[in-house]
């Protein structure tokens, strides 16, 4: 089983949507069973798969930090292989300590990053925390505008801190819109650009994760 962790200190990164488009993704390309865990108090994953019609993929009800590791163990023995923690944003010492405590259980740590100057300065905080831990990294540019040079800027910016997935997840109404209804954008179309985007995302991630 392996855990990824997609985590961001900076809010507003898109942490929930790619953890729930990602979840579906793994579950379509055949490489599940995936299991869901919210870890944010907002509890927006949560909140976006109790909207869900679809059963897959799965949801890890009552997992907390304090149980973590037993958690983890019971959906390793219900045959999981893939398990996505959404992780709580802020800056404050109160967030550190729950990813302090949350990261030695990552297998991956997804980073997703919007390329914007506010975001790239504050990724410093969750690198150091991803580091800390000694675990492997993969930054996501999210919410990038077409043709737009600070996303080239941003992914040199990162090159500098880890690995960068060559995808880049562009901004579109779908990403947003479909996670009012429990859905994904490739649910909706999956002829879709942004569903393409998360396909590959997912190819690039898979390989990464079993290396």
């Amino acid at each position: 089983m392996y855990v990824i962790v997609v985590t961001s200190r900076k809010g507003g990164a898109g942490k929930t949507t790619v953890a729930a488009h990602l979840g579906v993704e793994i579950e379509r390309a055949g490489d599940g069973p995936v299991a869901l865990v919210d870890l944010d108090e907002q509890g927006s994953l949560a909140g976006w798969w109790n909207a869900r019609k679809e059963e897959l993929p799965r949801f890890a009800q009552q997992v907390k930090i304090a149980n973590l590791s037993e958690s983890l163990e019971a959906l390793k023995g219900h045959g999981i292989k893939i398990v996505l923690i959404d992780t709580p944003p802020g800056m404050g010492r109160e967030t550190q300590v729950a990813l302090e405590k949350i990261l030695p259980y990552a297998d991956l740590a997804l980073i997703p990053t919007r390329p914007s100057p506010l975001d790239l300065r504050a990724i410093g905080r969750t690198v150091e925390l991803v580091e800390g831990a000694d675990k492997r990294m993969v930054f996501v540019i999210n919410g990038a505008a077409n043709r737009a040079r600070i996303t080239g800027d941003a992914a040199v910016a990162l090159s500098q801190h880890g690995t960068v997935a060559p995808v880049t997840l562009y901004q579109r109404t779908d990403f947003a819109s479909s996670m009012i209804d429990g859905r994904t954008a490739q649910e909706i179309d999956p002829e879709s650009k942004s569903a393409t985007e998360i396909a590959d995302l997912w190819k690039y991630v898979s390989k990464h994760l079993r290396k």
